[in-house]
């Protein structure tokens, strides 16, 4: 069993590996972070506070962290992690799965990119001196940032010295108009580039593609060869693209680390974060993409806390187990959850026809405990006797009965999402 951490897991970096490795078989993954409320923590996986990778705390808490749960691997879950472990990889007792200290201090700063860059890719003007500029609008964003964070266009002179006036860390570039891309990228340290997959950036929200599509751009492999040699990378990375007034691919910036939207090369089955332990152990990996036309739409993710316990759940069966003549995938992924922790499920029903019968023809006869076959006028609150219990059903009326006399927590399919774990 490898042990890997994955920090800071709050991000959507952090999701994307944890949906990549949370079902590998020989993987126990370790989540930490900040104390904060995130998605992190409100997986199956416990959840380590960590101070920020800025605290004086955070160096010898982590490496605590490591020891105490045997940590084998850490996965940078953060351009500001990436960098903080990459320089203090040599006292961590665990891998740090990035690339050397040099190439996260050049990737990290977009001024140092480029200068790393120079003559190997086309990149955009950056002006040194506002009396540089001869056309207008420019793109202004930090010399030291991501997810487009700070980043904005600036339309005439005025504008640019209040922006200049109100911080010292920003970069000014020629204004790209044209499509914006991200091409997911995977490196062999002996082997070199191994793949790269071009994909469109067509809608985003804080600088994450919120929906994305694999495309074809013939000259990006070129690209991708010349930037993983002259930067060493390897592992998973990626560098995004723009459109220039004249239509040439010009380089936004490069980073040694997972992304969050590589879900859509994952789902074309390139496991980005699992290629990256593979290459960090040196084992040689064969790449077969399942298609060349996916595209992915991204959402928000809800995730709850709730104050009470159960190890009973009472579950109706027409219109809840059984919706619209099919099995309800929810309520059987809700069911499957509750069988993994030893929860007992209970089958408490008035079907009209033989119900041991239903549940032989689909197959389900086996997953409950007990089934409990009502009469018409049979109330199913008098059939619920244990109070760390709760009750599925979605009927409004069968619901109240049950909250009224039995008092326990009542649920309908819409509700299931607050019991469903990841």
């Amino acid at each position: 069993m490898i042990n890997v951490l994955i920090f800071p897991a709050g991000t959507e970096i952090g999701r994307e590996i944890y949906l990549s490795l949370r079902n590998e078989k020989n993987i126990n993954l370790v989540l930490a972070g900040a104390d904060y409320d995130s998605h992190a923590r409100h997986y199956a996986c416990e959840y380590h506070v960590v101070p920020d990778v800025t605290h004086q705390d955070g160096l010898p808490v982590l490496q605590a962290l490591l020891v105490q749960e045997s940590i084998d691997y850490i996965f940078p879950a953060h351009d500001d992690a990436l960098l903080f472990l990459s320089e203090n990889r040599e006292v961590l007792s665990a891998t740090v799965l990035c690339p050397s200290q040099e190439t996260c201090r050049i990737t990290r700063f977009k001024s140092k990119t480029y200068q790393a860059l120079k003559d190997t890719v086309p990149l955009p003007a950056v002006f040194n001196d506002p009396k540089e500029i001869a056309h207008w609008p420019v793109f202004v964003k930090p010399d030291r940032g991501q997810g487009a964070q700070g980043a904005l266009r600036v339309d005439s002179p005025e504008r640019l010295a209040s922006v200049l006036a109100q911080r010292n860390d920003l970069i000014i570039c020629e204004y790209l108009n044209g499509e914006e891309f991200t091409v997911d990228c995977f490196s062999d340290r002996v082997q070199g580039l191994l793949f790269c997959q071009p994909r469109v950036r067509s809608r985003i929200r804080a600088g994450i593609a919120m929906t994305s599509a694999l495309v074809s751009l013939p000259e990006v492999e070129t690209y991708a060869r010349a930037i993983s040699q002259r930067l060493q990378l390897y592992g998973a990375w990626f560098f995004q693209l723009k459109r220039s007034a004249s239509g040439m691919l010009t380089l936004l910036e490069v980073a040694p680390r997972i992304a969050g939207t590589m879900a859509l090369n994952r789902a074309n089955g390139i496991n980005f974060a699992m290629l990256t332990l593979y290459e960090s152990m040196r084992v040689n990996v064969s790449l077969r993409p399942l298609a060349e036309n996916l595209q992915i739409t991204r959402s928000l993710a809800n995730h709850y806390t709730y104050d009470f316990t159960y190890r009973h759940v009472y579950i109706d069966y027409d219109d809840t187990v059984v919706l619209k003549d099919k099995l309800c995938v929810p309520v059987f992924t809700f069911l499957c959850q509750c069988l993994n922790r030893g929860i007992k499920i209970h089958l408490i029903t008035r079907h009209t026809g033989d119900i041991y019968a239903e549940l032989a023809q689909r197959r389900i006869n086996a997953l409950f405990d007990t089934v409990t076959h009502l009469g018409k006028h049979d109330k199913k609150s008098d059939y619920i006797h244990e109070p760390d219990a709760i009750f599925i059903d979605d009927s409004f009326r069968e619901r109240q009965d049950v909250s009224s006399v039995t008092g326990i927590p009542v649920f309908d399919i819409s509700m299931l999402e607050l019991l469903i774990c990841e």
